[in-house]
């Protein structure tokens, strides 16, 4: 026994020593692998429920999470995994559950939701109803932030609202109906805030304008792909394009923007939930990637090297063909002259 129990000891030692020399080590590498580290660290285990986490940016969220070691809870009206990522193996560490914001008593809202350290909420909706709009946008937020408060746990939040170039459009720019949008998104922020007890370092405010991503083309709500919209993003983040916007009123100022990738949205909305970042609003594209060293989009870059390449392969094979169809025709005319 006693053997035993030394080597026991002498192994948990060894272990210590192994963990410590790790630390070091990533450490030692440099302060990008030390930050990681620190945020795989602080991130395991930590609660997080994500609110329309089965949509185009609500899903994204409950990747990112899963893949720092959150635990991850979606609540959705449908409560299935998206078919973009269907099948993928971080699904499986997220508890996908069913809830309307809408229709359910608080009492079955709070089981879905439960007691999260974080809540975040990418829940919206579009249409031409100001009511619907109002609810959609405002008083279905407001119930999810209210029910995580009353979980008493919650310390941090984040919404995704709009950009407020797009909001400073209402009235003038854009049709009456808009109105409840615009006052739903202002009831949810507010909602946001009150769910962490009004700190504004605790809750933040995700507001881009435009949101593009994934691998197709939609109309309700409009969207781009990836590789589309990250040449926009390119483009548009010129400096004679952002000149522009910054002197051109109401929506044409917008369409100068450049839009946010959904991956970017979503980054800032996880960095938010774990701590990782400090809450406050990120207006715009420039401060969503800023807020997480999101890497400069390329798309624009991308489409001319491949045009490039594509036409370098075409001429290359002109080169060779072109002369084989100049001589078969040659023949071909030699031929019908005898």
């Amino acid at each position: 026994i006693r053997t035993y129990l030394a080597l026991v000891r002498h192994y948990i030692r060894q272990q210590k020593m192994n963990m410590k020399l790790l630390q070091a080590t990533i450490f030692c590498a440099g302060p990008g692998l030390a930050a990681a580290w620190v945020s795989m660290s602080s991130s395991s285990g930590v609660k997080v429920t994500v609110v329309g986490g089965t949509g185009f940016v609500g899903s994204r969220v409950c990747k990112q999470l899963a893949s720092k070691g959150a635990s991850v809870t979606s609540v959705s009206k449908t409560g299935t995994v998206p078919k973009w990522c269907s099948g993928d193996p971080w699904t499986d560490k997220v508890d996908w559950k069913t809830a309307d914001l809408m229709s359910a008593d608080e009492s079955a809202l709070d089981a879905a939701i439960g007691k999260p350290e974080a809540i975040v909420s990418c829940v919206g909706t579009i249409g031409t109803n100001p009511d619907e709009l109002l609810k959609g946008n405002g008083a279905s937020n407001v119930a999810a932030f209210a029910s995580a408060k009353r979980g008493g746990n919650v310390k941090r939040s984040a919404f995704v609202s709009v950009a407020s170039e797009v909001s400073d459009c209402e009235g003038t720019w854009l049709p009456d109906f808009f109105s409840g949008y615009f006052q739903g998104k202002v009831k949810a922020e507010a909602a946001a805030l009150d769910a962490v007890n009004d700190d504004s370092t605790k809750a933040c405010i995700v507001r881009p304008s435009f949101i593009y991503g994934g691998d197709s083309f939609g109309l309700l709500p409009p969207r781009v792909n990836y590789e589309y919209g990250s040449g926009v993003e390119e483009l548009l983040s010129f400096g004679l394009f952002k000149a522009l916007a910054d002197v051109t009123p109401g929506l044409i100022k917008v369409a100068l923007r450049p839009p946010s990738s959904v991956d970017a949205v979503a980054d800032a909305c996880a960095a938010a939930a774990l701590g990782e970042i400090e809450g406050g609003v990120l207006d715009g594209t420039p401060a969503i990637n800023a807020a997480t060293d999101q890497p400069a989009a390329t798309g624009l870059t991308d489409a001319i090297s491949w045009a490039k390449e594509k036409s370098i392969d075409t001429y290359d094979w002109a080169k060779v063909e072109v002369p084989k169809a100049v001589e078969s025709i040659k023949g071909k005319i030699d031929e019908t002259k005898k």
